[in-house]
């Protein structure tokens, strides 16, 4: 049987256009929740009107909210964003601050996390003399897996091998030839799987490999099943004895819960390689199909004893909700050092269910220690006060700072977002070029030739406040003149952005994105 027979019996076709939208299980839990929300708007305009009192009451509360949002630890972006909506909105804005800050819906996944991060903890120690080696070099990785290691257990590794891909065909192709030599398990845990030619060569791998005796672990985030899955896609997984678990999926009630999301994008194999970078399983990601021109997007493979935090992630992930995990028989046997590669190696990851912004505080330690250059590629600007000014300042004080975003966006109100830093950042000197051929989804910084980050975590709000995202931070490796070599050459296919441009940007694209950067944080 071939791949796409192999897709077809597993799904059926999904209707096209507006009769896959209104027959969807989106639509019906959009319609359920649009229910909610207009009635909880109604009974509100009653009573107001019915009840003055309660006006004054809920005005009284409002104020009580305004001088919470004063002295509470939210960040600063946040906080003016729901300042101005209690302002135009006092009461309904009060109750949806308190609604959002209540966390109705994820208590209980905030417990999980944390229970399978102390519990998991002891399974991997940090080499106490890898950061002696690093105490006195002036760069501060020793200070910052320190920091890490506060929000989990993200070890600086010796010995590891990473090869970086600067395409998302080029790892699709790695990924296939690994997958073929797994022997004991498979660990797979992405934010997107669709239905097509990657997933088809993919998912026969797996289930002749299942059929083998290989142990397979199939993690996707829930939201697929709303829109690039069928619904209960776990339980056809299963069928074919691939163990499968859709996180957090939609169910049709009003959650904060939702808006977490499980962005990260992992590969583990029999605990020898690992995978990560910003490749999802979907046919545009190795431009099989195009949708919004070149599709440009990066990944890494290491091997070596930083694999080993790469399983731990997954297993605290697929482990969640659950009182006895098993992490002794998947981390029991450590991966073996490569002793000949150079440098060090730190897989991290961010939760959005504490008060670390892990993700955020690496990139700003880079900005804030270089001494030359940052370069970075992201599919998303959309930036809170600090960001903004990490960048600004670098570039002030003479470090050259570039970064490439799309020039072919996916989506309107990120690119009209993304643009409203444009001033700022070009009068500051930052440097920004927009890649002409199409899309750019690759969440790369390089710096100084010795540091570089390759993971999931987007420069915009949804990545470093409201998503679970991986990535690997890299110091001294031997790609990371690769990784710099392919900024450069991707930097020939840009268009820069000069503050000339920027001027004469059409007046209702600068509104538009004037407008929408109120609501940013929230979004």
């Amino acid at each position: 049987m071939d791949n796409e027979e192999k897709v077809v019996r597993l799904a059926k076709p999904v209707r096209k256009g507006i009769l896959r939208l209104v027959f969807s299980r989106f639509f019906l839990i959009a319609l359920v929740l649009a229910l909610q929300v207009a009635v909880l708007v109604i009974a509100y305009g009653f009573f107001i009107d019915k009840i003055p009192i309660l006006i004054n009451l809920l005005r009284l509360f409002s104020f009580g909210m305004v001088i919470y949002l004063f002295n509470c630890d939210m960040d600063f972006s946040p906080k003016l964003t729901w300042m101005l909506i209690i302002a135009v909105l006092p009461l309904l804005g009060a109750a949806f601050l308190f609604f959002t800050q209540a966390n109705f819906g994820h208590k209980m996944t905030r417990k999980n996390v944390n229970q399978q991060i102390q519990k998991s903890r002891q399974f991997l120690d940090q080499p106490e003399n890898v950061l002696e080696k690093l105490e006195h070099d002036g760069t501060g990785t020793d200070d910052l897996c320190r920091y890490l290691n506060r929000s989990g257990c993200f070890p600086l590794y010796e010995h590891t091998a990473v090869t970086y891909f600067p395409l998302g065909e080029d790892k699709f192709e790695a990924m296939l030839v690994e997958l073929e030599k797994a022997e004991k398990f498979i660990f797979m845990e992405y934010f997107i799987v669709e239905e097509g030619y990657m997933w088809g060569r993919i998912l026969d791998v797996l289930t002749r490999k299942a059929k083998d005796g290989v142990e397979i672990r199939v993690l996707y985030d829930g939201m697929c099943e709303m829109s690039t899955l069928p619904a209960a896609y776990w339980k056809l997984l299963n069928a074919e004895g691939i163990k499968s678990k859709p996180f957090s999926p939609i169910m049709p009630f009003i959650s904060t819960h939702y808006n977490y999301r499980d962005h990260r994008k992992i590969l583990v194999i029999d605990g020898k390689v690992a995978f990560t970078g910003g490749v999802n399983l979907a046919d545009e990601y190795i431009n099989r199909v195009e949708r919004f021109g070149h599709w440009k997007d990066t990944a890494v493979i290491l091997r070596g004893p930083a694999v080993d935090s790469f399983t731990l992630m997954f297993l605290q992930m697929w482990y969640l909700g659950e009182s006895e995990p098993d992490y002794e028989s998947w981390l029991r046997k450590k991966a073996e050092p490569v002793p000949e590669e150079k440098g060090f190696v730190m897989p991290y990851c961010d939760s959005p269910l504490d008060t670390d912004k892990v993700g955020e505080t690496v990139y700003l330690d880079i900005l804030n220690r270089a001494a030359d250059y940052v370069h970075i590629m992201s599919p998303y600007l959309i930036l809170d006060g600090e960001l903004e000014n990490a960048l600004r300042f670098a570039a002030q004080r003479g470090v050259d700072v570039k970064l490439i975003v799309p020039g072919i966006p996916d989506k309107k109100i990120a690119y009209s977002l993304a643009r409203t830093h444009y001033k700022f950042l070009t009068e500051s000197g930052v440097k920004i070029y927009e890649y002409t051929p199409g899309f750019v989804h690759a969440k790369v910084f390089t710096s100084d030739d010795m540091k570089a980050v390759v993971g999931t975590i987007n420069l915009d709000y949804r990545s470093l406040y409201h998503h679970f995202e991986c990535a690997v931070y890299m110091y001294k490796t031997n790609c990371i003149a690769e990784i710099e070599e392919d900024f450069q050459a991707t930097l020939k296919k840009c268009r820069e952005i000069t503050s000339e441009s920027v001027k004469k940007e059409k007046p209702l694209t600068v509104f538009f994105g004037l407008f929408l950067k109120i609501l940013a944080p929230l979004m």
